[in-house]
């Protein structure tokens, strides 16, 4: 039998200590005793112990609440709304003020089927509606403790756990099968032209400028109706998509009066993410297929002495060296004039062109399974809709 039940009818809400002995940065240190979880720890699943923060033990044991434990949830209720991870191991630890910790009650609900609930539209509409933030997005535990969630007996839950987690299984499969494929690539390139800045085999070295025009997209006057419509695509970077080499449907379209005003790149043209809200966003990079008009943005590289396939991934691979001189705390932008000012390796046309067979070779694998990806993508989503509405 399935209800709808509040979550705090099935789950106790802790907030962190945000009193006297909450830690101060003089007490968050990089290497220590205890986790001190915030927001960017968690991916979604679990909690990313990769650059955790850490707390000594006496001060966790001066904290009033916020001590996490196995089984629970940690769930972000400021900026990144939802973003969530499951407790899976018996360590202690603490979490930052953006947070909250859910934990279920473990006769009534199956932790693994919350975290598929919090996940499901019906949920994401109600933390849309309970967002109270203005500047930053944001929500209370209150708020967070009065959604409603569908709860089917228990042992319906522990079914629909197991039919959702293999199909995920599935989808992390092929993505995996997709990231080794990108990773040959870069093996590839890296053995036939050796890691760019070092540039063992002496290729010349070239401005960006001197070898590509650059263009900086733009967004035709959102007061002349008549520049929208749907003659030309309009690009943004949420259609940039890291490991898909073209850009993917945009939601919005031009006119022909509106292309006229934009700014429009032929196929093979390279797109790259200049402008976005983290350093890890910037520099991504797709290769058009169709004519698009994009926004500012983006900047468009049109090469002239590469080969497009060359260029995607030699920009791939230098992401670091593109992002070394961006301050996100002013505002994160790769200008178009500090990217044209960049150097590059140019090796030989024949060679460029060798690996670009290469590339085409690897991405009708990768386009395969691609296509294998978004259908297992679309049943888990149903799957989704019709267990959480």
């Amino acid at each position: 039998m399935k209800m709808k039940v509040k979550l705090g009818d099935i789950a106790i809400l802790i907030n962190g200590d945000r009193g006297k002995n909450y830690p101060s940065q003089a007490d968050i240190v990089l290497d220590g005793d205890v986790p001190f979880v915030n927001a960017g720890h968690l991916n979604g699943r679990n909690i990313n112990f990769s650059e955790m923060n850490y707390i000594s033990k006496e001060k966790y044991a001066q904290l009033n609440s916020g001590k996490f434990r196995e089984g629970d949830i940690l769930y972000c209720l400021r900026g990144s709304l939802g973003k969530k991870a499951v407790v899976n191991s018996s360590i202690q630890g603490a979490i930052a003020s953006s947070l909250v910790i859910i934990r279920p009650d473990s006769m009534r609900v199956d932790v693994d089927y919350l975290m598929f609930a919090l996940d499901s539209p019906s949920i994401q509409e109600q933390l849309i509606k309970a967002n109270n933030g203005s500047s930053q997005p944001n929500l209370s535990a209150a708020s967070v403790r009065g959604y409603e969630v569908d709860l089917p007996d228990k042992k319906i839950q522990e079914d629909i756990v197991d039919k959702l987690s293999k199909v995920r299984a599935i989808i992390d499969a092929r993505q995996q099968e997709l990231q080794k494929l990108d990773d040959l690539i870069k093996a590839r390139f890296v053995e036939m032209f050796g890691e760019p800045r070092i540039n063992p085999f002496g290729f010349e070295k070239m401005m960006l400028k001197d070898t590509c025009k650059v263009i900086t997209g733009n967004t035709p006057s959102r007061a002349v109706e008549d520049y929208y419509g749907n003659y030309v695509e309009w690009i943004k970077t949420d259609n940039i998509v890291s490991g898909i080499l073209n850009p993917t449907k945009a939601s919005e379209s031009l006119s022909e009066k509106g292309m006229r005003v934009g700014r429009i790149v032929d196929a093979n043209a390279i797109l790259m993410a200049c402008i976005a809200g983290s350093v890890t966003s910037i520099g991504r990079v797709c290769v058009t297929n169709r004519t698009v008009a994009f926004n500012q943005q983006i900047n468009a590289v049109v090469p002239e002495k590469y080969n497009v396939l060359f260029l995607y991934t030699l920009f791939q691979i230098s992401k670091d060296y593109l992002v070394e001189d961006i301050n996100m705390s002013l505002k994160g932008i790769l200008s178009k004039s500090r990217l044209e000012e960049k150097e590059f390796i140019v090796p030989p046309m024949e060679l460029q062109n060798d690996f670009a067979n290469f590339v085409e070779q690897v991405d009708k694998s990768k386009v395969v399974i691609q296509k294998a990806l978004d259908e297992t993508q679309l049943l888990f989503d149903s799957l989704m809709q019709k267990y959480f509405g």
